[in-house]
């Protein structure tokens, strides 16, 4: 079998048990003499997958009761509107941090006054603002953690005087959160906790129901909390998938040894960046984001990318090509990424600086 360092930024890679128990419930789910994609969604059998899914989720990050979690299809860009349609009322600020965050700014002015708190554009959204202050007149703050095209994360967990929503698509399960800093933490699984085509919302249950507005019953998160996620049928096979990645999650120690993992390979990986002649990162350093390692040609030697990429493929990097709108390079190292891939990649930026010597 070709042996593929994978670094894709979403899809991301998966664990190997994940995918192990997907092939097997495709052929045959919990002994149904059915696939896990032709079962019905209100069987014993599938509920059984959600209940476990969800405590999961309630487990690894230590959820209050509070909170509920729900799992929707439609992608983390419908939760831009969701976001807004359920708790934007009078004004709602939003720091502005990359692309996603822009995005997610914009749907929210569609319903309502929502303003830019801070930004980064000013640096090709290469650092994470600080110093801004949050107005307390604000319905919502919402920020976007892990930003994948720049390479930058918010860290640590933030004080934030009003509601804290996160958009936590591409560092979530990554390392430990205080989920009881925010109302809300929504994201899309396929950067981190499973394959494309099902989203988590975790929602602190007090925040709901505030607006005047008329909330379209599917855009309504109450309707999909009183209902499981199962208002409609569920994006089931996601479910599943994602379901395997947070057992093996919890498998490997839970996210404080998971974290520990990430940091040591971003390590590795942003220690040769800084080492080799031949790159540069793009990331602010105390900024950098152990999710995703994004870094360009060195001054003087912006003639080398081409030849880089070609040269990282022969050797079965994949994914490396970063996003079109900022080009260079970008190497995503999400939980399941092992550290041999990215010592792989390392070691591959030595051998091509010692081609060009």
């Amino acid at each position: 079998m070709k042996k593929a360092y994978n670094f894709n930024a979403g899809p991301c890679v998966l664990p190997k048990p994940a995918i192990d128990a997907a092939i097997a419930a495709l052929q045959d789910f919990k002994g149904t003499g059915m696939s896990v994609i032709e079962v019905s969604h209100r069987s014993k059998e599938w509920e059984e997958v959600m209940e476990e899914c969800r405590n999961l989720w309630k487990e690894l990050l230590n959820i209050p009761d509070n909170y509920e979690v729900i799992f929707l299809g439609g992608g983390a860009s419908l939760q831009f509107l969701y976001v807004a349609m359920n708790l934007l009322e009078n004004k709602a600020g939003y720091l502005e941090t990359g692309v996603w965050a822009k995005k997610a700014l914009k749907e929210a002015k569609g319903i309502g006054n929502a303003v830019c708190i801070a930004s980064s554009a000013d640096k090709t959204y290469s650092y994470i603002p600080k110093g801004y202050e949050i107005p307390t007149d604000l319905d919502y703050f919402h920020i976007t953690t892990n930003n994948t095209i720049y390479g930058t994360e918010i860290k640590e967990d933030m004080d934030c005087p009003v509601k804290l929503v996160a958009d936590m698509s591409s560092d979530i399960m990554s390392r430990p959160v205080d989920v009881s800093k925010y109302a809300l933490i929504y994201g899309g699984a396929q950067k981190n906790v499973g394959p494309a085509g099902v989203i988590f919302a975790i929602i602190r249950k007090d925040i709901l129901g505030k607006v005047t507005r008329y909330l379209p019953t599917m855009l309504d998160y109450r309707t999909h909390i009183e209902n499981e996620s199962m208002f409609n049928t569920p994006p089931v096979f996601s479910i599943f998938v994602m379901t395997e990645t947070l057992k093996w999650v919890k498998n490997m120690g839970g996210l404080k040894e998971i974290n520990k993992r990430n940091v040591a390979k971003a390590k590795l990986l942003y220690d040769e960046i800084d080492r080799n002649p031949l790159f540069v990162g793009t990331a602010a350093k105390e900024d950098r984001s152990i999710m995703n390692v994004c870094f360009v040609p060195a001054p003087g030697h912006e003639d080398i990318q081409d030849a880089f990429m070609a040269f990282a493929k022969e050797r079965g990097m994949v994914g490396i090509k970063g996003h079109r709108s900022v080009g260079g390079f970008r190497a995503s190292i999400y939980n399941a990424c092992p550290i041999e891939s990215v010592q792989a990649l390392v070691d591959c930026m030595r051998d091509f600086e010692k081609l060009q010597k």
